[in-house]
């Protein structure tokens, strides 16, 4: 049977237009429902978008401004349709659980949906982010000194800007440790020998009129009598400060805090100037304690690392205690520690870690 080219030629004009209809049609809708106008459609987007206006991404000196689209969907064909069928979830949650409907309920999954979209951009290697920042792209020069020093790490170190960038447009899940795991330390304590030749402190230990050692300090035990221990902490002072017992000599890792009589009851050297002009001597102060101590700084150590993953990298990537010097430590700690509501005592104890696996002091 002859086929007439009229007939051909309608066919194939219908497919056409079926397919473009079909095509431009699901193009059309993806385009619609990745704009942050549908995002905002549901109710429990309200608070992530609130975040988002006091955002850089949102309002910023260049006056450009990400859209939900350009952090949350790849451009990536694949991903961008795997993206697409993901956020099906978000649809039914919004119209049949109610999963995040209130401001509690989104607190309560607000470190879920973070892990969520953290490990997306991991796998992805934070392609969103790279359609508008690159590591060639930048200045280093116009960046502040901690932020080239950190992205010349990232780079060194193959991370992706997720590993740093965790609250970069929304709020980071507020981090706790329950206080249990102090508590499994200052328990481990129970188990010090009591002739144990050298102890470490828990938490402060108050001198009387002395004045005080700091967590995670080193004390030779001189002798023992009933539960009282003769102890000597050995460290440096700076000419000028001799009130500050510290770790080094140019170390400034405070160990202890001393009063008047704290500083005429130490055994001193003399003063000797370093290649800065700063004046040192060797100090060393003998006192007597009740206070609970350890045997050895692991568990301390190992509670400290735990403070690093709750309380450090559930914003940023961890960063090697070895990264930075003993000096250097002490201000990052407390800059960063700032940020969070993480007690004096867990940031003290964090830090003292930091200082004590420094890169001027490990292997030492």
């Amino acid at each position: 049977m002859k086929i007439k080219k009229r007939h051909i030629l309608v066919v194939a004009t219908l497919g056409i237009l079926v397919g473009w209809l079909s095509l431009g049609g699901t193009a059309a809708i993806m385009h619609k429902t990745s704009s942050t106008e549908f995002c905002l459609s549901c109710h429990s987007m309200q608070i992530p978008y609130e975040e988002y206006q006091g955002s850089i991404h949102f309002t910023n000196a260049k006056g450009i401004r990400a859209e939900c689209s350009d952090c949350h969907i790849p451009t990536d064909p694949v991903d961008y349709v795997i993206t697409k069928i993901r956020a099906t979830k978000d649809i039914y949650h919004e119209f049949v659980t109610g999963k995040i409907d209130d401001e509690d309920k989104y607190e309560a999954h607000r470190m879920e949906m973070a892990e969520a979209v953290w490990a997306q951009l991991r796998a992805n290697d934070s392609a969103t982010c790279r359609s508008c920042h690159s590591f060639d792209a930048m200045d280093s020069y116009e960046q502040s000194e901690d932020a080239a020093k950190m992205h010349e790490y990232g780079i060194a170190n193959n991370q992706t800007c997720i590993d740093c960038h965790k609250g970069v447009a929304h709020f980071a899940p507020e981090p706790e440790l329950d206080s249990e795991a102090y508590n499994r330390v200052v328990a481990q304590t129970e188990s010090t020998a009591a002739d144990a030749s050298t102890v470490y402190s828990v938490a402060k230990i108050d001198l009387d009129e002395l004045g005080s050692i700091n967590p995670a300090v080193e004390m030779t035990v001189k002798s023992t009598q009933d539960n009282a221990r003769n102890i000597e902490i050995s460290g440096y002072q700076m000419k000028g400060a001799e009130q500050v017992l510290y770790m080094g000599r140019g170390q400034r890792n405070i160990i202890a805090m001393l009063s008047d009589a704290g500083q005429q009851a130490l055994t001193v050297g003399e003063f000797e100037a370093d290649e800065y002009g700063n004046e040192w001597r060797t100090a060393t102060l003998a006192a007597v304690i009740e206070a609970p101590v350890l045997g050895s700084p692991e568990p301390l150590w190992s509670y400290a690392e735990e403070l690093d993953n709750v309380y450090c990298a559930t914003c940023h990537a961890k960063i090697p205690a070895n990264h930075f010097t003993v000096n250097a430590w002490g201000p990052v700690a407390k800059g960063m520690g700032d940020r969070t509501d993480i007690s004096a005592l867990d940031l003290e104890i964090l830090t003292k870690f930091f200082q004590n696996h420094a890169k001027d002091v490990a292997g030492h």
